[in-house]
This record gives C-alpha cells, structure tokens and sequence, in this order.
C-alpha cells in the first residue's frame, strides 16, 4: 500500500468511525427523546450524610471517643445520618452531639460543631436517596421505590435522572444575612441543573421535590431570572411541602420528636433538633396559619404562629429567637412568590395530623395533649394547599393540587395508588411540548 492509498484508507476509516460515533449518539438521543432530564431533591433526612472528626473535636462521654461510630472508612469518614447505633440509647446522645449546629451571632452563619466536618456524598446522583443505610435496605428506604418506577419509564440514573442530596440540618436566610452551606447547595443545584439540560440537548428539566425540598427549589426559582427559568424548567412537582411549616415542628421544639424512630427518647435529640437551622425555617408561618389560632396552650400562656419567638423563649430556648427573628421571620414572609413556570403539588390527606398541642402543668419535657387535623401526618392541609390558595388567580402562575386520601408524609414515596399518580404526572408533562425561549 502506497502512501496516497494509506491516507485513502485512514480518511475512510475516520469517516466510517464517525459515522458510528454519530449513529450511536442518535440512538442514544432517540432513547431519550421524550424525555425530559428529571432531578430529585429530597426532603429533611432524605439522604445519607457523613461525618469525620478533627482534633477539636471534644467528645461528651469516653464511650463517644472510643466506640461510636463502630464503622469507619480508612480517611475517618463515617455515616452520621442514617446510623442504626443511635438507636441504642448510649449513643444517642453521641449522635446528637455530632449532629449539632450552633448559631455564630459574630458571622451571622449556622456552623458545625467543633471538631465535626460533614460532606453529602455522590450529589448529582440518586444512589444517597434511595436508602439512609444501604446495609439495612428494608428499614431505610426512602426514594428506591420512586427511582424504580422511574426507571421502569426509561430513566436512566446519570443520563437522564440525577439526584441532588444536601446537608438538611442547614436552611436559607432572609437577603443580606450569609447562609453558606444553603447557598451553596442553591448554587450547586442550580449547576446541576444547566448541566443536565445540555446533556439532554438543551431540554428543560423536570425538578421533583420531597418536603423540604421543595422550599428550597422555590427558593432557588425564585432567586433566579424569568429567562433563566424558562430556559432551563420544564415543570416544579412539589411532593408534600410544608409551604407554610407545621404544628408538628412546634412538638419537635417543645418536647422533641423521634420521627417514629423506635427505642429512642424524644428528649435526648431535642437540643439537637433546636440546633437545627432549617426547623427553624418549618416552623408555622402566620400568612398560612394567621395570627389568632392558638397552635400550642399551656397553663400559663397560648402561642400562635405570631407568637413563635415567646415560644421558643418560654421553651427553654432563647439563643433560637434572635436568629429566628432576624434571618428566618423575613424569609418566611416572602418566600411563595409565583415562580412564573408550571407547578403541580401532589399531596397525601386524610391522615390525622397534629393541630393543637395542650401542654400541663408538668411542662415541655412530657409529650402534650394533641388535637388532630387533617393532614398527611406531618403537614398540615392548609400548609400543603397553601400555594392554591395564595396563588388563586393569578395569570402568570399554573399550578395544580393533586390529593391522595389515606397516605401519609413519608408513605406518599412508596404507596402503589401515590407512585402511579407521580409518573402520569410526569409521563403527562413529558408529553408536553415545550416552546421555544427567545
């Protein structure tokens, strides 16, 4: 073979190679044609979280030192959140330790506590949503069963389904207060979400939230441009929201809440549920709850949404009002603004939701007399309706309120009859044929 039929030879081999290269790049685009790329953002305690301890770290109890946590990887980290050890009441209190925040009035910030770095691991996947502890499947499961039936439809975990796992004891602040860790979860969710549209061919992106999660997606949406959101949000579905906080986040402040974990005492957590930020932030709103309804009454005194900073004085938490009242009260005042691109909330109901909470004269520290509402059991329905109602004729804002009867906060991810309703509502809007921005 002469030199003339060798460069014949390569220029056709590159062209066949091409041709291959292009071919199997438009079958994988036909695969993902009529699909919209779709991110998950879980709710509070939606996905793992790891920890490592420095040498300021200054344990509570020589057994913290030495014997908790019992795994480790050979770099110090280790799952804080889930552990089933903290079940076990020796390390509870470990546990809450690690799990703590503290408020740094000198930086106006939420800080770890000394001595504990924290990460989230494999964000921008959905391998952290699917089970809190991947050795105790059964018992931890969270997302796995909807990511199964999403994958069933043709998603594709990397390609067209990505997960963006977060560290949940951290919430936002009101404008001209820092708030680094949710501001940086914005930030990286916000880069995620570019990223996934370019993969996909510039489509839009399907954002499906959990609880918290979706606070923080309207968050993100509205701190955002018109033209971005255009641009890159096909459609916001909001499963289980608290738009408004709950009833059920005054129980944790007041007397703490196991969060229907087993063998634990709601006591030994409380402080650490205090600590954290984005409770703060799920505490009742008066543009939802008013201003007049007692939510908790004691002996002494009753407590209405407008009355959150007595509450969390007389509580026996005082260091929680300044920042409550600084960075939390404005945000929360503002922040259901119309984000301008299509929202479908589905919600459980019919599930006997905490709506008043009768304290004696024994105090905080003994569980109250509760009243009960409608709700999924954590959130109360005028919280989860509360974008339909506030919403209600404007114009420049679609939204949709789907209701399923008889399924709770958590059950909602895993119940048949909810999970078939999240994929039509899915299949429905990738049916959808998205206009051009120009």
């Amino acid at each position: 073979m002469n030199g003339w039929d060798f460069k014949v030879a390569t220029v056709h081999t590159l062209s066949v190679t091409i041709s291959m290269m292009m071919m199997l790049c438009t079958c994988q685009a036909t695969s993902r044609s009529n699909l919209h790329p779709l991110i998950l953002v879980p709710g509070s305690g939606g996905n793992q979280l790891e920890a490592r301890l420095t040498s300021d770290y200054k344990p509570s109890s020589l057994l913290c030192n030495r014997w908790y946590p019992i795994a480790k990887h050979e770099d110090g980290w280790f799952r804080l959140w889930f552990d089933p050890s903290v079940l076990f009441s020796p390390f509870t209190k470990c546990f809450a330790d690690r799990m703590m925040l503290h408020y740094d009035p000198h930086i106006d910030d939420f800080l770890n506590a000394p001595g504990v770095e924290t990460r989230v691991p494999h964000f921008g996947s959905t391998q952290s949503l699917l089970y809190l502890d991947p050795s105790l499947k059964h018992i931890t499961t969270y997302m796995a069963p909807l990511v199964e039936s999403l994958e069933q439809t043709g998603y594709v975990n990397g390609e067209t389904l990505f997960g963006a796992p977060y560290d949940f004891r951290y919430g936002l602040a009101a404008e001209g207060h820092p708030s680094y860790v949710g501001s940086k979860f914005l930030q990286d969710l916000k880069d995620l979400i570019e990223k996934a549209s370019i993969y996909n061919g510039g489509k839009p992106v399907i954002l499906v939230s959990h609880s918290l999660g979706g606070l923080f997606v309207l968050q993100l949406l509205n701190r955002n441009s018109l033209s971005w959101r255009r641009q890159f949000i096909k459609h916001f579905v909001a499963i289980s929201a608290p738009w408004g906080g709950t009833v059920d986040e005054m129980l944790t402040f007041a007397s703490g809440n196991t969060l229907g974990v087993p063998l634990v005492d709601p006591l030994l957590v409380r402080q650490e549920q205090r600590s954290s930020e984005s409770n703060l932030w799920l505490l009742p709103s008066t543009k939802i709850f008013g201003t007049q309804k007692p939510l908790v009454i004691t002996t002494d005194a009753n407590y209405s949404a407008q009355d959150i900073p007595e509450f969390l004085n007389d509580i026996g938490f005082p260091q929680g009002v300044g920042p409550y009242k600084s960075r939390i009260l404005p945000l929360i005042e503002q922040e259901l603004d119309v984000p301008e691109v299509p929202v479908t909330c589905i919600i459980g109901g019919g599930v006997k939701t905490p709506e008043t909470l009768f304290y004696g004269k024994a105090g905080f520290d003994d569980g109250p007399d509760v009243v009960y509402g409608d709700g999924d059991g954590t959130v109360n329905m005028v919280s989860l309706l509360a974008l339909e109602s506030l919403w209600a004729g404007n114009k420049n804002q679609s939204i949709r309120v789907i209701k399923i009867n008889d399924v709770s906060h958590t059950s909602i991810l895993n119940n048949d009859i909810a999970l078939d309703e999240i994929i039509g509502q899915i299949s429905e809007i990738n049916s959808q044929t998205t206009a051009k921005v120009m």
